[in-house]
């Protein structure tokens, strides 16, 4: 007969085989005994099952906290045919942007009693992504986020791929397609109200320093400003607008470079704040005024951006929430095939960006 002496690690329960000496983990066995009750009923209890009379849920749930019992996720996943496990790619955690986005998707994942295996790539304009998804499925993960943003021809894999994907899988970031499943936020809309809120302002003759232009998020911001000038009666010219790479440095350099062609510019649309805080300095450097002779605007709302002189007006978008809503649609994705037996019919999410008025464009 084995005996075993309770002792406590962190607030759980352990047992220490006196003879082998070895540390035993509290077992569902172990929480039935002491509650009174069968294995099957505290394994509906653990499982959220609507079965079971509350006094002894909760008298089982009791037990639980007192033992410190954690169900084994090992044992779930081969109990009910699932890793909960999801394969998440994505690139550029050095921009806040993506890091962000990756913050929301590893909290939601949590909450939701997923794990994540996560695939970093060296370049968002990787296109051999043959490799990584191998690799994901031979891990039996239950989907997949593609938290990668839409540039050149990155996604150009989804035309000959998507059908050996056994798995629900979902884009973050990318044009619509009526075949697959995406989140963003309307990238033209933002860069429409930025420009219109300029020119409200009083500011005219507008120029632009965009993202760099293979990307899709880019290519839409800067049509939302080109359009909201036609919009308005003033025909944007290209030399009304420069392009950067969404690092400040690069911002500081566009600036110059627009102002060099377009010397009679009275406001700007920045595609992202970091470009834009560079901007606000390199005005200050040559003398110009922000917001009397400058008018600024940007686009994230990094935290950073009220906090700088002048504080910067900007486009929100709030991208923890991008991470948790991708999370969120392909659980709903993974429990629709369950239950079905089907994959669910895809469906693109947009949200809706809002502008944050501080006094870099306020006049």
């Amino acid at each position: 007969m084995m005996l075993s002496i309770p002792i406590t690690i962190t607030g759980i329960y352990y047992y220490i085989d006196n003879y082998s000496m070895n540390v035993i983990r509290p077992t569902i066995k172990k929480v039935a005994k002491a509650a009174g009750v069968s294995i099957q009923t505290v394994s509906r209890v653990i499982n959220n099952r609507p079965d079971v009379a509350q006094e002894t849920r909760e008298r089982i749930q009791q037990v639980i906290e007192e033992l410190g019992y954690q169900p084994s996720a090992l044992a779930r996943s081969l109990i009910q045919q699932r890793s909960y496990t999801l394969g998440v790619v994505t690139a550029g955690l050095k921009y806040i942007g993506p890091s962000r986005t990756l913050n929301g998707i590893t909290s939601q994942a949590e909450a939701m009693g997923y794990t994540l295996l996560l695939k970093e790539l060296s370049r968002f304009d990787t296109e051999n992504v043959q490799p990584i998804l191998q690799t994901l499925l031979s891990h039996h993960v239950d989907g997949i986020v593609w938290a990668i943003p839409e540039v050149g021809d990155n996604h150009c894999w989804v035309n000959t791929a998507l059908a050996q994907i056994a798995v629900p899988i979902v884009f973050l970031t990318m044009e619509k397609r009526p075949d697959l499943s995406i989140v963003q936020y309307d990238n033209y809309l933002g860069g429409k109200i930025a420009t219109e809120h300029l020119l409200q302002q009083g500011y005219r003759h507008i120029g632009h320093i965009s993202g760099p232009l293979d990307w899709w998020e880019s290519r839409q911001r800067k049509s939302g400003w080109q359009d909201a000038l036609k919009e308005n009666g003033f025909e944007p010219l290209d030399l009304h607008c420069t392009e950067g790479n969404w690092s400040s440095s690069s911002g500081d350099i566009a600036f110059r470079q627009l102002l060099s062609q377009y010397p009679d510019m009275g406001g700007i649309f920045v595609a992202n704040d970091q470009m834009a805080l560079s901007v606000l300095q390199a005005a200050c450097r040559q003398g110009i005024a922000v917001p009397s002779q400058l008018g600024v605007v940007g686009f994230d709302d990094l935290p950073e951006s009220p906090y700088f002189w002048p504080p910067l007006t900007t486009i929100t978008q709030n991208q923890h929430l991008l991470g948790c809503t991708v999370i969120e649609e392909i659980v709903i994705s993974i429990e629709h095939i369950r239950e079905n037996g089907i994959p669910r019919s895809p469906r693109t999410i947009v949200f809706t960006p809002e502008l944050a008025i501080r006094r870099s464009s306020e006049r």
